[in-house]
């Protein structure tokens, strides 16, 4: 699921984020990486029942941990992904993606962004 975490709207990384209808992210943290140009977000995400995060993608790689409830991870060209509390995804940079709650909870994970700088930390996919 970004998963859900990871449609953090076309906006450049050390910029306010957008909040879509269903989806709460708190950027907990964020600083450069060993790699020259690239920095790390982490955010702490909730995403409601029935919430979806729209097919994006990412400058940079995801890794995404599920504290608690579940999501579906769609990727496309690939068969839906059923995640759950306790399990971890990484998605590669570019990767077209989307993620959604088809719990009755609202699903809570951590999620880790190694992004280039001054890029939007997510773009919607066409």
């Amino acid at each position: 699921m970004a998963a859900a975490s990871a449609v953090l709207l076309a906006l450049p990384c050390t910029a306010a984020l957008a909040q879509p209808t269903g989806i709460k992210r708190t950027v907990i943290a964020r600083g450069d990486v060993s790699v020259p140009n690239r920095e790390a977000v982490v955010a702490h995400v909730e995403l409601a029942p029935g919430a979806t995060a729209g097919r994006h993608t990412h400058p940079g790689d995801e890794i995404t941990y599920f504290l608690n409830g579940e999501g579906e991870l769609l990727i496309d060209g690939a068969p839906p992904r059923r995640v759950k509390a306790g399990e971890a995804i990484i998605i590669p940079a570019g990767t077209v993606h989307d993620a959604r709650n088809p719990g009755s909870t609202t699903t809570k994970l951590v999620g880790v962004y190694v992004v280039e700088k001054g890029q939007p930390l997510a773009t919607p996919a066409k």
